[in-house]
């Protein structure tokens, strides 16, 4: 198993969230960020919104990974990214 989930508190956005593990006796700290992307404004189509969104994660810091994208809204879209192993 790769992933486990850990409910937490809710964060706010633009926010890093670290969280100190233990596997197999081995202490471990698993690094997250929140972004809030929003659109260029609300009227702007389904298919832009795909092209602004892979647009914003192709540019992303390469040390972080996309781990998860939450439910949009007309006006933003929630992303969670996880900073890489070293």
């Amino acid at each position: 198993m790769k992933e486990v989930v850990i409910l937490i508190p809710d964060v706010d956005f633009e926010q890093n969230v670290e969280i100190d593990v233990r596997i197999n006796g081995r202490k471990k700290t698993l690094q997250y960020r929140v972004e809030l992307l929003d659109w260029e404004g609300n009227d702007v189509p389904p298919k832009d919104k795909v092209q602004v969104l892979k647009h914003v994660i192709d540019k992303y810091d390469k040390d972080w990974e996309l781990v998860e994208i939450g439910a949009p809204t007309d006006e933003n879209i929630p992303l969670m990214f996880r900073k890489k192993s070293e």
